[in-house]
């Protein structure tokens, strides 16, 4: 993989506050180009790197990918390329955390290093630059943010399908207790992560051990793995979008 030095040299370290990381490879299964699809109106890519600029936080908004497409969208949009992601990064089998890890060490050897970064998903048009405020915001008394939203039906009243087809439910004590005296559980948005970098480099990922949530409405979330669940985020952002 081809590294360009830039302006930058390893012995001219600078401590910059904040870098925003896109990770967005160009190969996609289930929805062919998803992170360049249009979405109500433009590269869906593109709602990551405008919250990532209009937020102010960021020395650098920096997109990771494999794809030359990819990389001329993300220019266009104001986005940094200063650097093509690695074949070893590029497959189904790489981690979001090893994406990180490349392009910290990356920027490292380029004599830049940064306190803290947002890792935003390409395929997240819900995020908006407030909602990055507050995230790094939070992350000033914590080693990492995870945005999550509460599961909508309590899984604590789920049922699962036995060996002979019948259903039974997966915890009994629970058919009679209300929902309201349930504990809530919560699931990650899949939208971005905010951290600190030296607490990330220790242990190697995002979830650390004093990581805090931010809670998010229902409305505003949603997983895009089929042309169904596109639909859906359509209905919600324009939704959202109303409300604002």
């Amino acid at each position: 993989m081809e590294m360009p030095m830039g302006n930058f040299k390893p012995e001219e370290n600078m401590k910059e506050s904040a870098i925003a990381i896109i990770t967005a490879r160009g190969g996609s299964k289930r929805i062919p180009r998803k992170n360049i699809r249009e979405f109500c109106g433009k590269p869906i890519l593109n709602y990551s790197i405008e919250a990532a600029l209009d937020s102010g936080l960021f020395d650098e908004v920096m997109v990771s990918t494999d794809d030359e497409e990819i990389a001329e969208i993300a220019r266009a949009a104001g986005a940094k390329v200063p650097v093509m992601r690695s074949s070893e990064n590029a497959n189904d089998y790489a981690s979001t955390d090893d994406v990180l890890m490349e392009v910290l060490n990356w920027y490292k050897e380029q004599g830049r290093e940064f306190e803290k970064f947002c890792c935003l998903y390409p395929t997240a048009p819900f995020v908006t630059a407030q909602k990055l405020q507050t995230a790094m915001g939070l992350l000033e008394k914590a080693d990492s943010v995870m945005p999550v939203v509460a599961f909508s039906f309590p899984p604590q009243r789920c049922v699962v399908i036995n060996e002979e087809g019948e259903l039974r439910m997966k915890w009994p004590e629970h058919a009679k207790t209300r929902s309201q005296d349930l504990e809530l559980y919560y699931h990650d948005c899949g939208q971005f992560y905010c951290c600190k970098t030296e607490p990330f480099m220790e242990y190697k990922t995002t979830d650390l051990p004093h990581m805090v949530p931010m809670v998010m409405s229902e409305l505003e979330v949603q997983d895009i793995d089929n042309l169904d669940d596109w639909e859906i985020a359509e209905l919600k952002y324009r939704k959202m979008i109303g409300m604002r």
